[in-house]
């Protein structure tokens, strides 16, 4: 059982990658990996190999390694697109304007407990100093000095 879960593990290393289509150690080194196995039982391609073809071939796989290694690039630039564009249409953008009452999230105090509200106060949003940062105020005017993100803040109606 212990040689099959080894086996397993040893399988997923050599999969292809999801973002290249090549196998990690073929991008790395250039050629695909001899096993142990392959040593043990004499693979067809151990069988088959010539010294003197080898020399040849290798000059051959320079140059398809630069072509793979192309293809490698563009199937992953590919790739980070498509997760790109996943990612940008379950993200849910929320835009603040001035003057909107908002209630911070603060860190927890010693004195808070677990049912004590994770929302405080009822502010302002009095300036905005980039997109889903923004600075607030008290109501009675008090500037905050650090920033608050978008994510700390929530909806507040008086």
């Amino acid at each position: 059982m212990g040689h099959e879960a080894s086996y397993g593990a040893l399988e997923l290393e050599n999969d292809p990658s999801r973002a290249t289509g090549y196998m990690p150690f073929f991008i790395v080194y250039g050629s695909e990996a001899v096993l142990p196995t392959d040593l043990d039982y004499e693979a067809l391609r151990i069988r088959a190999y010539d010294e003197q073809g080898a020399k040849a071939s290798l000059e051959n796989a320079m140059d398809q390694l630069d072509e793979a290694c192309d293809v490698a690039l563009l199937r992953s630039a590919k790739y980070q697109h498509a997760l790109h564009q996943y990612h940008g249409r379950r993200v849910q953008v929320r835009h603040s304007t001035l003057g909107i009452w908002c209630s911070a999230s603060f860190r927890a105090t010693r004195s808070a407990t677990k049912l004590s509200s994770l929302w405080e106060g009822s502010y302002v949003v009095a300036e905005v100093l980039r997109p889903r940062t923004y600075k607030l105020t008290t109501i009675d005017g008090r500037v905050f000095i650090n920033a608050w993100n978008i994510e700390q803040l929530h909806r507040f109606y008086p």
